[in-house]
Order: structure tokens, then C-alpha cells, then sequence
């Protein structure tokens, strides 16, 4: 891929991005995708609570699920159809006319056809080779636009393809009447240098809406998806809280801040409803947030560290460069092993408790102790204690001193 220069092309993308595109698009997969992870399954109220709440955090479009699953996929997706939401619901379809067919019946607008382009997967999934793939890209996307249907053509393991094939696929999708390509790292095989490159030599060659649908085996889904919005595509596929198969996808909360507070990029993303869909999702896949999980997590914003604290206590911007007032939070410390005086002044502070400088030594010292032994965070109530055993004991030397 690294083959051809994409100084030109990569000029000619920021254009077309600058001009037909201004808002990048995230399209939420967590319906399809990331009910794909092993063990979650949705029931149509939780697919209904989903979808809402995708709704209220602004989220345009949202991938609804796979109509040719059976009559109880097709319902779920009806009602979430029949909700009558602001926002797109797309369903996912193999490249087959009955797969259309029951896109027809579940109700939707919009469907992604996906079909192989590597040939490894052609190999294994399609007789007929290359050739097989451009003449189903045709008949069936042809079939689809009959059918009323807008349509994404989703080129499952583009990311292992032939990038000549990848071009050909492309302008036959747009011959036939697709709106979109979706290039797909199936396997997480891109890095953030390889991504950008790709992308920019399709923006090159089409003007085609373009959308990344990647991966996170390797932990470079939401690297990979920036660099390919900052090379032209229009439009990325994400998951709430990255939820997908086997390591999962692009984190929509990802995604979304990282485009405002990195690059500036309009996505009509609510961020103060991030950590709610969080927990709606969450919930219903039984999968917890994990407490470090970027913007959503519950310790995103909490502080230990003596120096962060003190820094924070005086300036915010010391420790601060995603400021959690913007998702509907605020900084939060607490007390352990590495606190400092600081940390123990405003914690007493809170508590409407006071202490001497040499009470306060002696209190962090204590703290510290308890922390180790504890292997954990020092409670307001264990404070409170260490408070009080520290300032009755000053209060007895100095009853009992002559």
C-alpha cells in the first residue's frame, strides 16, 4: 500500500472532507456488532432502551441488526423502526437477494451488503473468484436500490484486499447505485500509518461516502478510525464502550471525544449522555464498565497522586486537558498510598474537620499505613477515625503535659 505517493490525493481529500462532509458521521453498531460479543444477547426492550438512548446522545445512525437472524430480529428491528427515533437505523445484510428481502420486511431505510474482498476470504466463502464479487456487488445493490433501499456495500476483510480490487469494488458499488463503502478491519490487522494511506487512495478514486468499521484485537480500533477520518473518511462504525466480538470495536465515547478535543470535528454527539448509554448498554450485555475505561469509566477523573491533587487543588489546568464538566462529571480524590497533605487537608476540609501541620503529618502517615495494609483507597469514615484518634491523642498530651 505504501506503493504509490498520496501527497495529491491526500490534498484532494481534505477537500472533498472540507466541503461535502463536514460532520463526521458515527454509525453504532452496538445492535449488530456488538451483540456479536460472546454471550451478550439483547432482548427487544433493552434493544428498544438502546436505541433511545443512542437517540438522546445524538448518535445519527445506528446499525440495527441482521434481518436474515429470523422473525424475532425482524421484530426487534420493527420496533425499534416503529420508535420513530431521530436517527437512521440501518440493518446489516449478506450480499444475497433474500437478505434484502428481509431488510424489506423488518422496516428499514438503509442497509449495509457485506461481502468478501480479500482473496483469501473469496477463496473460502465464494466460487467464481473476484469476478464473482463485482457481479453480486451489482445484481444484488441493483436489487436493493429496486427495493427503495439506501445502501452501503461493506467490504468485509478490506484491510487484507488488493488495493487495485478494493478500487474496482468501489466504482462498481457506485455504478450500481450504493451511497457508501464501508472498509472493513476485520482481523485488526491496521495500524494508524497504514490506515490513512488506504483510506486516502480511496477518497482519491471516488466520492463515494467512505466509513472505517475497525477492530480493537491489537488496541488501535479508535487510532485506526481517526486516521482514516483525518484521510477522507466520511463516516466511522463504533460500538458503546467498544462492545463487539472477540476484542471488540471502535468505542463510540472514544471516537466522539477524541475527534472534538483532538481535532475539532463536529459529530453532534451529546458528551454528557456518554456515561448513560454507557450504563443502559452495560446493563443489558452484563458486561461492567471497567473503572479506567477512557471517558466513561468511573475513576476517568478520579485522582490519588499527592502531586495531581495539590496541582489540581491550585490550577485545574495543571491536570487537566478533557475537562469532565463537558460529559456531565467532575474531578473526584481520594485518599491512599501516594496522597499527599494536600489531598488530606481538602478531604478533613470536607468533613468540616481541622488539623494542626503536625496533626496532618501524622494523619498521612497513618493514611499511608492503612492503604498498604489494605491494598486500597482510605474511606471518609477511616479518615474520620484516624482524624480523631490522631487529635485525641494531642489533646491528652496536652492535658497531661506539666
Amino acid at each position: 500500500m505504501a506503493r504509490r505517493s498520496n501527497n495529491d490525493g491526500l490534498g484532494k481529500a481534505q477537500s472533498l472532507l472540507s466541503t461535502a462532509f463536514p460532520r463526521v458521521i458515527l454509525n453504532d453498531t452496538t445492535l449488530r456488532d456488538g451483540e456479536q460479543a460472546p454471550g451478550v444477547a439483547f432482548w427487544i426492550d433493552e434493544k428498544l432502551a438502546i436505541a433511545r438512548a443512542l437517540a438522546r446522545a445524538g448518535v445519527p445512525e445506528i446499525e440495527v441488526g441482521t434481518p436474515a437472524i429470523g422473525v424475532h430480529e425482524i421484530a426487534a428491528i420493527r420496533a425499534i423502526v416503529a420508535a420513530d427515533l431521530p436517527l437512521k437505523a440501518i440493518a446489516w445484510c449478506r450480499m444475497r437477494l433474500d437478505d434484502v428481502d428481509a431488510a424489506v420486511a423488518s422496516g428499514v431505510g438503509m442497509i449495509n451488503l457485506s461481502v468478501p474482498v480479500s482473496d483469501v476470504q473469496i477463496a473460502a466463502k465464494l466460487r467464481g473468484g473476484r469476478a464473482e464479487v463485482l457481479d453480486r456487488i451489482t445484481s444484488v445493490v441493483n436489487y436493493a436500490r429496486m427495493k427503495g433501499l439506501d445502501v452501503s456495500v461493506g467490504g468485509e476483510d478490506s484491510s487484507r484486499a488488493s488495493v487495485d480490487f478494493l478500487m474496482e469494488v468501489v466504482a462498481v458499488a457506485k455504478e450500481a447505485g450504493a451511497r457508501r463503502f464501508r472498509l472493513a478491519d476485520t482481523l485488526s490487522v491496521l495500524d494508524p500509518f497504514t490506515t490513512f494511506n488506504l483510506v486516502a487512495i480511496l477518497r482519491e478514486a471516488t466520492d463515494l461516502e467512505l466509513e472505517i468499521h475497525a477492530h480493537d484485537d491489537l488496541g488501535l480500533a479508535t487510532a485506526n478510525t481517526l486516521a482514516a477520518i483525518q484521510a477522507g473518511a466520511s463516516h466511522a462504525s463504533v460500538t458503546v464502550i467498544g462492545l463487539g466480538e472477540r476484542a471488540g470495536n471502535a468505542p463510540l465515547e472514544e471516537v466522539a471525544m477524541a475527534l472534538v478535543q483532538i481535532s475539532g470535528r463536529e459529530t453532534g454527539i451529546i458528551p454528557s449522555e456518554l456515561v448513560r448509554v454507557a450504563n443502559v448498554v452495560s446493563e443489558a450485555a452484563k458486561r461492567p464498565v471497567p473503572l479506567n475505561k477512557a471517558i466513561v469509566g468511573g475513576h476517568v477523573f478520579t485522582h490519588e497522586s499527592g502531586i495531581h491533587v495539590d496541582g489540581l487543588l491550585k490550577d485545574r489546568h495543571t491536570y487537566q486537558a478533557l475537562d469532565p464538566v463537558v460529559l456531565g462529571r467532575d474531578h473526584d480524590f481520594v485518599i491512599g498510598k501516594h496522597s499527599g497533605i494536600a489531598s488530606i487537608k481538602a478531604s478533613l476540609a470536607k468533613l468540616d474537620l481541622c488539623a494542626s501541620t503536625a496533626e496532618l503529618t501524622t494523619i498521612l502517615a497513618r493514611v499511608r499505613a492503612h492503604a498498604i495494609a489494605t491494598k486500597g483507597a482510605v474511606t471518609l469514615e477511616k479518615l474520620t477515625a484516624i482524624w480523631r484518634e490522631v487529635s485525641d491523642a494531642n489533646t491528652e498530651r496536652h492535658v497531661t503535659s506539666p
